[in-house]
C-alpha cells in the first residue's frame, strides 16, 4: 500500500473519531468514563490482564458507539421523514452501544469489585 494511501486512511479514520467525540454526547461520555476506569485500573495497580480486558472492554463500547453514529448519519441521510424501518435500523445500532456499555459495567464492577471489597476492608479495620 502507497504511505500517500495510508496516511490518508488514517486521517479520515481520526477525523470520524474526532467527529464521534466532538458532535456525540454519549462518546463524550463513554471518553470521560474510559479515562476515568483506566486511571483508577493504574491507581489500583490492577493486573496487566485486568488492564487488557479493561482496554477491551472500553474498545467495544467506543466501536459500537462509532458505527451507531455511522448508520445514524447514513438513515439521516436517506430520509428526513419518520419511517418505521429507519427507525428500527437507528434502535438496533443503539441496542448495540448498550449492551456493550451493560458488558462494560459489568467487567468493571468484576475487576474492580476485589480491589474496592479489599480497600473498604483495611479501612473499615
Amino acid at each position: 500500500m502507497d504511505s500517500r494511501k495510508f496516511l490518508e486512511s488514517l486521517r479520515c479514520a481520526i477525523e470520524g473519531i474526532r467527529y464521534c467525540i466532538n458532535t456525540q454526547r454519549n462518546m463524550k461520555i463513554h471518553f470521560i468514563v474510559a479515562i476515568i476506569v483506566l486511571f483508577a485500573g493504574i491507581l489500583l495497580e490492577v493486573s496487566r490482564l485486568e488492564l487488557i480486558i479493561l482496554i477491551m472492554s472500553i474498545s467495544i463500547v467506543f466501536i459500537c458507539e462509532i458505527i451507531n453514529t455511522a448508520v445514524e448519519k447514513t438513515v439521516d441521510t436517506m430520509t428526513q421523514d419518520y419511517h418505521p424501518i429507519a427507525k428500527i435500523a437507528k434502535d438496533v445500532a443503539a441496542s448495540a452501544v448498550l449492551v456493550a456499555a451493560i458488558n462494560s459495567v459489568i467487567v468493571g464492577c468484576m475487576i474492580f469489585g476485589k480491589y474496592l471489597w479489599f480497600i473498604a476492608l483495611k479501612t473499615l479495620k
